[in-house]
């Protein structure tokens, strides 16, 4: 009850005072909050639902929630097509013997992947507003394909947050700034923040998002939410914006572990069952996880809520293997960063070279002089400077940077780690608490877990872990490269043991 004294709460009275009541009067009884695809398409096979009510419900909360209401500011767009396209799976259901995976199921795409039709792919910029794409991303093809409804598409840090030098995670130009729905005043992180915040806060079904460090998973964890980067290369990058070819990967962001896998199957074009076989309610026991204290003690609150989450990792069967060690994490993390500037360099001038008429800007040089010209433009674009002064790929300073990934960040680090000690996956928590969202200054990251598996290409799953004061925590597991089964049995396996997700509380505040 303490605790109450320092929240500011959005009155349930006030909040429905907010709401968009023609919104409301189309579904008055209708509550899938948390709802799995599962249970969704149960609903339907069963006659007690249609997909056109799931897609109003996700639509009417976007009204309820996201345009008005707490303003969560996750949702760039939505499919003027939505409910006409959900018309068309109910009259196919009765037809069709065999469904997609998300067959009817309402999805949310990040702004930086293409989707053809009536809504532009933005990356959050002004310069891309009238980037109408020619046709879907190849992995909005493979979701299409599947069944899904494309619902929207979710804000995002701008270009990914490569833009600036100083920026707030969640905001960009053209959406603005997205929201936490735990404590509305703290980060969602990002770059995926949109997609993420659409997922916790029940606006869809399932999103998808793309990382290139931590862009999947801080957001994730930020919002009690399950995020899933896969190994660089297994999902296509078509038809993505990109940061970087050497650790860009789009990846499932949904509620639940097993709404992961089933996405990842779909977004890899594996066969049914492919991923769903490892969601094993006992896939910790007789495991091997170690812990590298370098860059897992990062944050004393999260240190605190991880010592929880590994004695809930023993009584699973686990075995631990702690104070281990991942080496060069500075020098990594200076080739990182000189790798990301040299491939944004050559890969947003390819990207737009090849844009529609409608957009203005066709190389990294015109982008630069047209924000230049902007005068709303919220932070400065210090990144994409730095980012122009670059050379081609065949430069000495980027190939020496590569060597250092390959040599240290794969075979001397995560690979060496893993063989040494015979583990199947290195754990850590996620992230440190959310902190106060700042416009004028900028981010202030209280720590993350994400960079060692980014750097070298690998995937990794993060999972509701526990909360702190209202801000939720996560906690991720990571391995080598193609390692995504053993991360969802992992990952399942924590969930079904813990359930510590919980639905936004939509708190205005908390004191620090």
């Amino acid at each position: 009850m303490l605790l109450k004294k320092s929240f500011t709460f959005i009155s349930l009275l006030s909040l429905l005072s907010l709401v968009n009541a023609k919104a409301l009067a189309q579904q008055p009884n209708l509550d899938l909050q948390e709802h799995s695809f599962a249970q969704l398409q149960r609903l339907v096979d069963e006659q007690q639902l249609t997909y056109q009510q799931i897609t109003q419900y996700y639509l009417t909360r976007i009204a309820l929630l996201d345009e008005d209401g707490p303003k969560l500011n996750a949702i760039m767009r939505v499919n003027q097509r939505a409910i006409e396209i959900a018309k068309e799976k109910d009259r196919a259901h009765s037809t069709i013997q065999e469904h997609g995976l998300l067959f009817g199921m309402p999805i949310i795409i990040k702004d930086n992947i293409e989707t053809e039709g009536n809504m532009p792919t933005t990356a959050g910029a002004i310069a891309l507003q009238h980037n109408h794409a020619r046709q879907d991303a190849q992995l909005v093809s493979r979701i299409k394909a599947a069944g899904a409804i494309i619902l929207g598409k979710a804000n995002l840090s701008e270009w990914a947050n490569f833009k600036s030098t100083q920026s707030a995670s969640g905001w960009s130009d053209v959406g603005g700034q997205t929201k936490n729905p735990y404590v509305l005043n703290r980060t969602p992180c990002g770059s995926s923040s949109g997609s993420a915040v659409a997922v916790a806060a029940n606006l869809t079904a399932g999103a998808v998002g793309t990382e290139t460090d931590g862009s999947i998973t801080c957001p994730a964890a930020h919002t009690a939410t399950v995020g899933l980067k896969p190994t660089v290369g297994l999902v296509s990058t078509e038809g993505v914006i990109p940061l970087s070819h050497s650790q860009d990967s789009p990846g499932p962001m949904t509620r639940t572990v097993a709404d992961a896998a089933v996405m990842l199957e779909v977004l890899t074009a594996k066969p049914e069952g492919y991923y769903q076989k490892h969601l094993k309610a006992n896939g910790l026991n007789g495991k091997r996880i170690g812990i590298a204290r370098n860059i897992s003690d990062f944050n004393e609150v999260a240190s605190t809520a991880f010592k929880r989450a590994i004695e809930v990792l023993k009584s699973q069967g686990a075995t631990i293997v702690d104070n281990l060690t991942l080496d060069y994490q500075e020098e990594l993390g200076q080739a990182e960063f000189d790798i990301l500037l040299y491939e944004f360099n050559e890969g947003v001038n390819r990207y737009l070279a090849k844009t529609p008429d409608t957009v203005a800007v066709k190389s990294l040089a015109q982008l630069i002089a047209f924000n230049a010209t902007l005068s709303e433009q919220r932070f400065n674009q210090g990144l994409l400077e730095m980012t122009g002064k670059k050379g081609g790929l065949n430069s000495e300073a980027y190939l020496a940077a590569k060597r250092v990934v390959t040599e240290k960040a794969q075979h001397k680090g995560i690979d060496q780690l893993l063989t040494e000690h015979q583990l199947d996956a290195l754990v850590a928590p996620t992230n440190g608490p959310a902190w106060v969202i700042d416009t004028v200054n900028g981010d202030s990251y209280t720590g993350l877990s994400s960079s060692p598996s980014a750097i070298a290409g690998y995937p990794i799953i993060t999972v509701p872990m526990s909360e702190h004061r209202a801000l939720p925590l996560g906690l991720s597991f990571f391995s080598g490269a193609n390692q995504e089964g053993k991360l969802l049995e992992l990952g399942y396996a924590f969930e079904q043991a813990t359930k510590v997700r919980k639905s936004p509380y939509f708190i205005l505040s908390i004191d620090d």
